[in-house]
């Protein structure tokens, strides 16, 4: 007769279980809504899972800003194509929150208070880790001890650009001494003399082929963030128009501004001087 054991699995053995390793009852615990509105348990779902991936986007940053200061870039490219995969995870979240209704979200948004993404710590994190040091953004945070701490540290320490520029004057490019030694608490300024580097490297990738790949994992990453916002912007949009945002923001107006925001203005200036 066939074996049924199949059928029924084995007890599990010493050691952690799925569900205790995954800490299964906290995570799913953790839907909190604060009115009987339907879809109050999407919007929370979909928030704790950005800042789920928004945390691996970091712990894989944070690793190739290492990667490039010890001139491992292949390890680094490794991590950034990875967060590029994560980003189109963000990317379509705004997809599945735009099937809130605005009577849907009018229903709820009493209920939020002044709670807005536009205090998220690990977005903001995200934002220093690209080089968007914006000082002024920690006031959205008065009161957290906590994360001003974390703040501070990650506004005065290197981007990834910050880093990225310094492997291209360790290869031998002319980047400037104040580009390289600066308050990395300010945000960065354009520089022709590092537009002309990345140049170089464009016009011949063979001779520099780790350089110009770096240079495109990170105009990848750009992409995608301006992406994400772009879709946030327009969800926004959809589900309440042009009414302030919770956080106190002028929401879409707002929203719209940030995209014209870049990262890395040398990479995006380059393309017109090929």
């Amino acid at each position: 007769m066939e074996s049924r054991e199949a059928d029924h699995p084995a007890p599990p053995a010493s050691g952690p279980t799925y569900g205790s390793y995954l800490r299964l009852d906290r995570l799913l615990t953790s839907q909190e809504p604060l009115s009987d509105t339907h879809d109050e348990l999407l919007f929370i779902v979909i928030h704790q899972a950005s800042e789920l991936w928004i945390k691996l986007c970091l712990h894989e940053l944070e690793a190739a800003r290492q990667a490039l200061i010890a001139d491992r870039p292949g390890s680094a490219f490794k991590m950034m194509a990875r967060v590029a995969r994560v980003q189109q995870q963000l990317i379509q979240s705004w997809e599945v929150l735009a099937t809130i209704t605005p009577a849907d979200y009018s229903a709820m948004r009493g209920k939020l208070g002044g709670s807005s993404g536009f205090q998220s710590v690990q977005y903001r994190l995200l934002e220093y880790m690209l080089g968007a040091k914006k000082a002024g953004m920690l006031a959205a945070h008065d009161g957290d001890v906590d994360a001003q701490t974390v703040l501070r540290e990650a506004l005065s320490r290197t981007s990834l650009y910050d880093e990225a520029l310094r492997m291209l004057a360790r290869r031998g490019f002319a980047i400037p001494a104040d580009r390289l030694e600066r308050d990395f608490t300010q945000p960065y300024v354009a520089s022709p003399a590092v537009e002309a580097a990345w140049q170089a490297v464009y016009q011949d990738p063979d001779r520099w082929w780790d350089l110009y790949e770096l240079a495109e994992k990170l105009v990848d990453l750009e992409y995608r963030v301006q992406l994400w916002r772009f879709g946030h912007l327009k969800t926004i949009e959809r589900i309440i128009g042009f009414k302030r945002g919770t956080g106190g923001t002028a929401g879409v107006p707002y929203l719209a501004k940030v995209i014209d925001e870049v990262f890395f203005p040398e990479l995006l200036a380059v393309r017109v001087a090929l």
